[in-house]
This record gives C-alpha cells, sequence and structure tokens, in this order.
C-alpha cells in the first residue's frame, strides 16, 4: 500500500514539472551574424544560429528546414513566407536597418565615394545580389553614381556579404561594397567609410516567426526580445539604425 501510494505521488510530481527548455532554431542573415551572436547570448533561452544570405535561408525554409525564425536582411522574404504559409501572420516586423559601407584594406583606397571611379581598380566586391539584399543595395551605389557600367567587368561577387567582405580583407578585391555591421570589432583590420542612405534602397530587415516555431515559446520569446532596449542597443552598436520609423502594421502579411 505505501509503496502504491509512493508510486502515485511521483507520478504525480512528474506530471507537473516543466518542460525542459525548447530550442529556437534561427535562421539568420550573413550581416546580421554578429549582433545574433550577441543577442542570443544576452537572451535567456537557448537558440541555434543558422547563418546565410537571405535567399539561400529563404529556399531551405521553403524546403523544409527546421526553423523557428527567420531573421531576414529584407521585407520581401518574410512576407513571401507568410504568403507560402512558411510564416505566421502578424508576426513579422522590422527590427532593423542595415548601413552600408565601402571597405579596403588598403587605407589608399578609401578616399571617398570617387575612389568608386579609380580606373586603377581591379576587382570590387559585391554579395551577390540575386539572394542577398545588400548586394542588390550595393548595385543602387553603383547606379547612383553611373559607375556601373564602367565597374560591371571588374564585379566579383561573394554568395554572402561576409564573403564579399573576406574578398575584400584579404586583398582579393581592391574595395567592397559591404554591410557596416562586419567591420566592427576589435580584431577587424581595413579602411571603411560609411555610405549617405540616399545613395541606395533602404536596407529594413524582418524577422517572421515560422509555421515551425508557432508552439515554441522560446522562439517567440526570442521574437520579443529583439525589440528589447538590450537588443537595440546592440544592434546601434554594430551600427545598424533602429526602425524607429517603420511601422510594421502598415505593411500587409500578403
Amino acid at each position: 500500500m505505501r509503496f502504491g501510494a509512493s508510486l502515485l505521488l511521483l507520478t504525480l510530481a512528474l506530471s507537473f514539472r516543466p518542460a525542459a527548455a525548447e530550442t529556437a532554431n534561427i535562421a539568420v542573415a550573413a550581416n546580421f551574424a554578429a549582433p545574433a551572436r550577441a543577442i542570443s547570448d544576452a537572451f535567456d533561452g537557448k537558440t541555434r544560429l543558422s547563418i546565410g544570405a537571405t535567399g539561400q535561408l529563404f529556399l531551405q525554409i521553403s524546403q523544409g528546414a527546421p526553423y523557428d525564425v527567420f531573421l531576414a536582411a529584407d521585407q520581401v522574404r518574410p512576407a513571401l513566407a507568410i504568403a507560402d504559409g512558411l510564416g505566421i501572420k502578424g508576426s513579422s516586423f522590422t527590427y532593423a536597418l542595415g548601413r552600408l559601407v565601402l571597405f579596403s584594406g588598403d587605407i589608399s583606397r578609401v578616399t571617398g565615394l570617387e575612389s568608386l571611379r579609380d580606373q586603377s581598380l581591379r576587382k570590387i566586391a559585391i554579395a551577390n545580389p540575386a539572394t542577398a539584399p545588400y548586394g542588390a543595395a550595393a548595385l543602387d551605389v553603383l547606379q547612383a553614381l553611373n559607375a556601373f557600367e564602367a565597374l560591371e567587368p571588374k564585379i566579383v561577387q561573394g554568395k554572402n556579404v561576409t564573403q564579399a567582405y573576406q574578398f575584400a580583407a584579404v586583398g582579393a578585391a581592391d574595395l567592397a561594397i559591404v554591410a557596416a555591421s562586419l567591420t566592427v570589432g576589435g580584431t577587424k583590420r581595413g579602411y571603411t567609410l560609411l555610405i549617405p542612405a540616399d545613395r541606395h534602397r533602404p536596407i529594413a530587415q524582418d524577422a517572421v516567426l515560422l509555421a515551425r516555431g508557432q508552439d515554441n515559446a522560446t522562439a517567440k520569446a526570442f521574437l520579443a526580445f529583439l525589440k528589447s532596449p538590450e537588443a537595440l542597443a546592440i544592434m546601434r552598436r554594430f551600427k545598424y539604425d533602429a526602425p524607429m520609423n517603420i511601422s510594421s502594421a502598415s505593411k500587409t502579411d500578403g
């Protein structure tokens, strides 16, 4: 009898134990890798980050990759995810506004935007504009300066913005037009020039809760944490602008 009562009490105790904390699997656009890691470290929950170009990550999501949250480098793919039933309607919001820089490992190459008209340039690196929004914005800069036609044969494309940065960092390209966030950190070497935001399309970056994560409490908590003062301070440290003037409520989900 005592054994039976003890077993019953043990069963009841186990039934009320909180479930082990879920891990949120987060697909992160390459430009946001470093701040995402810092934000994840500050977040009180378990996360697993997968880094890549926005277009590549969206393709993986559409093919069933097990992600709970998508931090894109644009607004288009999160909206498509919702339209395709891969994202949760009403969950998307703009979490950051990205900035571009002109970057080189050689200080003599970064004298201003006119550096892009230097006839001695051999190679200029950008991210693949078909899959990386920062690559598309880099093309805007070249076209705004009427430099695209002359530079087109010299353009080398990275599979994502991080690879484009690396091309210039190791000297495989003379210049790169990349995310400002990539140039932040004590171990970074090179020279940068912040490109005026009016020279390219706005780089509004949206987050969305994916269908797979709709019941994942950690995923929802992480998205809420992205809006916190602590997370916004981290983003500013990595040279992102806060999306104060962008209302996700003004965008439709479909």
